[in-house]
């Protein structure tokens, strides 16, 4: 097959990958409803879990054939996607006040676990301090097994830690009735046969095409599958923007970026343990930057259009950055 059939099985990867995201949303939406979960919590949870299904699909096919640059580069690329481009183009459209418990709980969470996967895969490198050995070598480090089954202990504890949460703060019946419990469970399950196909699909392509074009999977994984497999974060968080749900639309990003890290890179390094080049330890860097500029924007009243369109700037000069290097 040619360059332009792998860019169509991609196009239907993505395609089928949005679509079966956006059918799991609604269905554990449904689920959710039924149990009066706040919207804050369901952004965190339910919608993250959701809109990040492609990001698990993707990363999780990578590991088993071994593409681990793909793996790795999806994760980093789709948690600086998120929350430069979902958050900076919300912003951009409705300046978007932050919930006082994400900017105190979940930002720091999603920061903290970020420098933590930073020093844990990167000590090897920041032992000897040898930048220049770095650069030529392919492994100067590693997300080890055990690495990654302590990121999904993290990720069970951080669950447990909303569930109480949502308890405490039960939501308000809204007087709409709850989809019935057989078309939810239909709807989750059509989805997730959905992701799963669209994961394959855009991880053999995007191999395909790299090697086509003679470019590294790191950088296809950071730019054209991160971009993709981070589409339904960006859809569904403008809707909830656009209808004043910003509750719902930053719980979305930040709640992904941290299933994306714990759950996710967890996962895929516990399936095939995942190599980590020089690359992959600067975009980690970058994505640790960008978080902390986050949550300095959001330290204020709101997220406004100038600071939205800045993170936006900020993102395409870091795409071309990683074109460049």
């Amino acid at each position: 097959m040619g360059l332009a059939g792998y860019a169509v099985l991609l196009v239907v990867g993505f395609i089928a990958l949005i679509k079966g995201a956006d059918l799991f949303v609604d269905g554990s939406s449904g689920l959710a409803k039924n149990f009066r979960v706040p919207g804050v919590v369901i952004g965190l949870t339910i919608v993250a879990m959701g809109t990040s299904a492609p990001e698990l699909a993707v990363s999780t096919s990578a590991a088993l054939k071994g593409a681990n640059e793909i793996a790795l580069s999806n994760v980093i690329g789709s948690n600086i996607f998120n929350l430069l481009v979902v958050l900076g183009i919300c912003a951009v459209i409705h300046p978007m006040p932050i919930d006082k418990t994400i900017i105190k709980r979940d930002f720091p969470i999603s920061i903290g676990i970020t420098v933590l996967t930073l020093i844990a895969v990167g000590a090897p490198f920041l032992i000897s301090g040898n930048i220049a050995e770095a650069k030529m070598s392919d492994n100067i480090g590693e997300v080890s097994r055990i690495y990654s089954i302590i990121l999904l202990g993290m990720f069970v504890s951080y669950i447990a830690m909303l569930i109480i949460s949502a308890r405490k703060d039960p939501q308000e019946e809204d007087g709409t009735e709850p989809r019935p419990l057989w078309q939810c469970i239909l709807l989750i399950l059509v989805g997730v046969a959905c992701i799963i196909a669209g994961g394959q699909f855009v991880v053999n392509s995007a191999k395909a095409i790299a090697v086509g074009f003679g470019v590294s999977e790191t950088l296809i994984g950071l730019t054209i599958v991160a971009l993709g497999t981070s589409l339904p974060e960006l859809v569904t968080s403008i809707v909830a923007s656009r209808k004043g749900e910003n509750g719902l639309a930053v719980g979305n990003v930040v709640g992904s970026n941290i299933f994306n890290i714990l759950f996710i890179l967890g996962v895929s390094c516990t399936i095939h343990p995942i190599a980590v080049n020089f690359a992959s330890l600067i975009d980690m860097a970058v994505l640790i930057a960008v978080s902390l500029m986050t949550l300095i924007f959001a330290g204020s009243k709101n997220i406004g259009r100038v600071r939205g369109a800045v993170m936006v700037a900020v993102y395409i000069a870091d795409v071309v950055f990683a074109v460049l290097r």
